[in-house]
């Protein structure tokens, strides 16, 4: 059958783990990267809110600010601040930014609110445990939505874990941050699990799925 490598930013890493365990994934799936994403306490462990400490009160703000149901309004100058601040790294490209902040004041408020109250509840621990192909991960170590933390959570819990690359000054977006090296893990999972395979069936190939 079909073989491919499966990479998934954020909420596509997310999903990625929620799949883990089913039949069709385990059948397809020859290898999986990880990008900038977490498998539990995504709101605990957010640092979107500045200068407080982990606790019931930086949580509290967290989870009103990721489910507030205020109207973002057009793109502006202090939008593109607060979302870079809150998204990007410092040395994201302004192109970027402008692109990222489209993408969000472009969700429906209502869909926005949703799927902050997912995010709260989250929880996918098991489902990295289930991951039984070889998996990299990459995260941006300015990554304030999905720090680190999560990242290395992730490489201990996977029984194949075969790399955590964290990238200096790079936030949660960083399929558009980092681009070259976003694809070359791809590429290099791609070289190593299904070219390497060697079996001369031209159905094997790789496949790419981001989400947000």
């Amino acid at each position: 059958g079909e073989r491919a490598v499966v990479a998934g930013h954020s909420m596509g890493g997310m999903t990625v783990l929620a799949a883990a365990g089913r039949p069709g994934f385990r059948e397809h799936a020859a290898a999986v990267l990880l990008c900038s994403t977490g498998s539990s306490r995504l709101v605990e462990e957010a640092t979107v809110v500045p200068l407080l400490r982990a606790g019931r009160l930086r949580t509290g703000l967290t989870r009103r600010i990721l489910g507030s149901r205020a109207p973002l309004g057009p793109v502006t100058p202090l939008a593109l601040r607060i979302l870079k601040y809150a998204t990007m790294g410092p040395r994201s490209a302004p192109h970027a930014v402008e692109a990222c902040a489209r993408i969000v004041h472009a969700c429906p408020r209502r869909v926005r609110h949703a799927w902050s109250r997912v995010l709260d509840s989250l929880q996918l621990d098991a489902g990295a445990r289930q991951v039984r192909v070889p998996a990299a991960v990459l995260v941006g170590t300015a990554d304030r939505l999905t720090p680190p933390v999560h990242a290395r959570s992730l490489a201990a819990a996977l029984p194949q874990c075969v790399g955590l690359t964290e990238l200096p000054a790079r936030g949660h977006m960083t399929p558009m941050e980092a681009p070259d090296q976003v694809t070359g893990k791809i590429r290099d999972l791609v070289a190593g699990h299904i070219r390497a395979r060697g079996t001369g069936n031209d159905n094997d190939t790789a496949r790419i799925g981001e989400g947000a």
